[in-house]
């Protein structure tokens, strides 16, 4: 519609915030401060600490901290950079996958973004257009080590991220009138010489990577990876970020784009948040505003506590009243509910019952009328004992013997046997035959 503001008009008013960028880039430190508005960014000061790795981190931690308290900004926690070919990084699609599951979604894959095998490894995350992932991988051991160095030193960390997800939030800071760009190519010095190479395209949300060529030669790659025309021109990492209204003349962009581009992304998380490799448990807050909320719930609970204090004992005495009047109008409802029931169980109890003796009745008179038919004379039998699951037969025959495998050959019968000895009675043998009764 037009004249309808953009999206981007309402979120750049949520543009509030200050970060401290420390980018690791090779035996310095490169750390740039800046602070965010709506109405543009403001780089209050940079820093280069240099052979950092070979000082006592007392003695570059103090430096950092003179530096900080010096603008204002001891209260921030840092996000640094880490370097480039430490870190693994992949690009992965998740169409359709909501918000919340998007963590177990990524942490099946991660087996296959890695090549470190069953080394134990951390990893970060943020969301890209259209369903995509952009995920840093890098083993455990390197962070720990990271995290042990700027611990040592004082510094306060509250993001470890990659130079990919960096510029990726840095570039989609809503402040000022400058629209960032759909489709480009991006270049800045790496480490030793390197080049690092950053791009997006429609055809590939982010393309990351760094290469031992030349800018230019480097660019090439990188416009083939995005699908990008070949007339297309790279430019310099810092034409990409949003340009600052106020930066010291000894903060070149030019090559200081890679600690600009950490500080906007710590600034303003909550608008464009970075992948963040550092776990949970390890974080520092970067803002005095996290104690906002606490102090508010504390004041809303001395309110409720108070309001619950000061709640009438006539309101409690007439819901009492209330409930002893409701139980007394259900009370012979519940005692008749009762006693159905009882009265419900009775009977299928009689039911049962029944049901087992005309069951059992006619499995025994089945069985009677099998070992008539089964005992044929000259036997005869003096007692048949009938219970559920056997029989007991004593009698008389000329020849007992056979008789086992008389009554095992009915379906009635099972698993005879005589017990006790035969015994000889005026020619006749005397028996006692125990069988089990089939189930019926």
């Amino acid at each position: 519609m037009p004249g309808f503001p953009k999206f981007t008009e309402f979120t750049k008013f949520l543009a509030f915030g200050s970060g401290v960028g420390i980018q690791i880039n090779g035996n310095n430190l490169e750390v740039t401060l800046a602070r965010v508005r709506p109405a543009g960014i403001d780089v209050s000061g940079s820093l280069t600490i240099s052979d950092f790795a070979s000082r006592p981190a007392a003695e570059w931690g103090a430096e950092y901290s003179r530096f900080v308290r010096g603008h204002g900004a001891s209260h921030l926690a840092a996000t640094v950079l880490l370097p480039r070919h430490e870190v693994i990084v992949r690009t992965i699609a998740l169409p359709g996958v909501a918000a919340h599951d998007l963590g177990s979604a990524i942490s099946l894959q991660l087996d296959s973004l890695h090549p470190y095998g069953d080394a134990e490894v951390v990893y970060g995350w943020s969301r890209l257009a259209n369903g995509g992932v952009l995920i840093g991988i890098l083993p455990r051991s390197t962070l720990e080590r990271h995290i042990a160095l700027f611990n040592e030193a004082g510094v306060p960390v509250g993001c470890f991220t990659f130079s990919a997800a960096a510029i990726h939030a840095a570039h989609r800071i809503p402040v000022g009138n400058a629209e960032p760009r759909i489709e480009f190519v991006a270049t800045a010095a790496g480490e030793n010489g390197t080049s690092e190479v950053y791009g997006e395209s429609a055809a590939k949300p982010v393309f990351s990577a760094e290469f031992d060529l030349p800018p230019e030669r480097a660019a090439l790659v990188a416009i083939s990876e995005l699908r990008l025309e070949p007339g297309t021109s790279p430019v310099s990492l810092d034409r990409i970020l949003p340009p600052p209204r106020n930066n010291p003349v000894t903060n070149d962009l030019g090559r200081r784009a890679l600690p600009y581009a950490t500080a906007l992304a710590g600034a303003c998380p909550w608008l464009t948040p970075a992948a963040n490799l550092l776990p949970a448990e390890y974080r520092r807050s970067s803002s005095r505003a996290m104690y906002v909320p606490t102090a508010v719930l504390g004041l809303m609970l001395l309110m409720l506590g108070g309001a619950l204090a000061a709640h009438s004992a006539i309101e409690d005495r007439r819901y009492l009243r209330k409930l002893a009047g409701e139980i007394a109008r259900l009370e012979p409802q519940a005692r008749r509910a009762s006693m159905l029931d009882r009265e419900i169980a009775r009977a299928q109890g009689r039911m049962r019952l029944l049901e087992g003796v005309r069951k059992y009745t006619k499995a025994d008179l089945d069985a009677l009328n099998e070992l008539t038919a089964l005992l044929k004379p000259p036997t005869w039998t003096s007692t048949i004992d009938l219970t559920r699951d056997a029989v007991t037969i004593s009698g008389e025959t000329d020849q007992a013997a056979p008789l086992l495998k008389v009554i095992d050959s009915s379906r009635y019968f099972q698993n005879s046997a005589f017990v006790g000895s035969l015994a000889k009675a005026g020619g006749n043998e005397q028996f006692q035959i125990r069988a089990a009764r089939e189930a019926n």
